[in-house]
């Protein structure tokens, strides 16, 4: 039974960012973040259907958990498509189940449909593993939830790793293949 979450659901952590200090941890590192706001996005396709930008790597997001109660973070390009099983195998993670909504709001702060790497700004305890599909490293800008479903980030990808690291969430960098299932 998972009993690390304390009655504010946080595990004794602190209240998670909003955007607006996020954006301020932006403005501190020196980080352009132009962004924009739409209607709430919870897939891909309503992703596409509200773009402004065509350039740079729009994501798919996986908060996972396995059955030692790790979790794990996936930032897969938007076209990939995988299999849990095989993915969770090449990670070395066992299996993997889809994390509930009480443990995204312990670990990264936010709701179901805001779900993006910038929110492991909330994840100060580094319980979160992450990992970044190589694919995304191919493009010079990546377009992020920062924290808000109803807000797209543009950052450029140098930027992107920079904020990574200052957060101590340095991705690990897996290359994926698409599921043919």
């Amino acid at each position: 039974m998972y009993n690390d979450i304390d009655s504010q659901g946080r595990n004794g952590r602190q209240p998670p960012l909003t955007p607006d200090e996020l954006f301020k941890r932006f403005a501190d590192l020196q980080i352009d973040c132009p962004t924009i706001t739409h209607p709430a996005l919870l897939t891909v396709e309503d992703s596409r259907a509200h773009r402004v930008i065509d350039d740079g790597a729009y994501t798919k997001n996986l908060f996972l958990k396995n059955r030692k109660g790790r979790m794990w973070l996936l930032t897969l390009h938007e076209n990939r498509n995988i299999r849990l099983k095989d993915v969770a195998r090449q990670l070395g993670a066992g299996n993997f189940s889809f994390a509930s909504t009480e443990r995204l709001m312990t670990y990264l702060g936010i709701v179901p449909g805001a779900v993006s790497p910038l929110a492991l700004i909330n994840d100060s305890q580094c319980k979160v593993e992450f990992v970044l599909d190589r694919e995304i490293l191919d493009f010079s800008m990546v377009h992020l939830h920062p924290l808000d479903n109803r807000l797209t980030t543009t950052l450029s990808r140098e930027d992107f790793l920079r904020f990574l690291d200052t957060i101590n969430h340095t991705p690990r960098i897996e290359s994926f293949e698409d599921s043919t299932e």
